[in-house]
C-alpha cells in the first residue's frame, strides 16, 4: 500500500504533534505541578486587615487567609497547597 504525499505529510505532522506534546508534558509543564499536596497546619495570626489574615508557616511562605475572623495572636488551623501563598481556615 503506497501512501500519497498528503497522507505522508499528515503522518509527519501527527508524529511531530505527538513528540511536541510529550516534551511539553514531561519537561516544560509537568502535570503533577497541577496537583498540589494539601497541608494542614496550626498557625498564629500575625495581622487581620478587613477579614484578610496573614500568617507564617513552616514552609517559610507567608500565607494570605481570606474570610478570616481571627484576631492577631489567635491560633487557627489552615489548609493550603504546598508552595502556595494563600490558605483557607478549617475547623479543628
Amino acid at each position: 500500500m503506497e501512501l500519497s504525499s498528503g497522507q505522508k505529510g499528515l503522518l509527519v505532522f501527527g508524529g511531530a504533534f505527538v513528540a511536541v506534546g510529550l516534551v511539553m508534558t514531561t519537561v516544560v509543564f509537568p502535570f503533577w505541578n497541577l496537583i498540589r499536596e494539601d497541608v494542614y497546619e496550626e498557625v498564629v495570626v500575625l495581622s487581620n486587615t478587613d477579614g484578610v489574615c496573614y500568617a507564617d508557616t513552616a514552609d517559610d511562605t507567608p500565607k494570605t487567609i481570606s474570610g478570616c475572623e481571627a484576631a492577631p495572636g489567635d491560633t487557627i488551623t489552615i489548609k493550603f497547597g504546598r508552595g502556595l501563598a494563600w490558605a483557607t481556615v478549617v475547623d479543628p
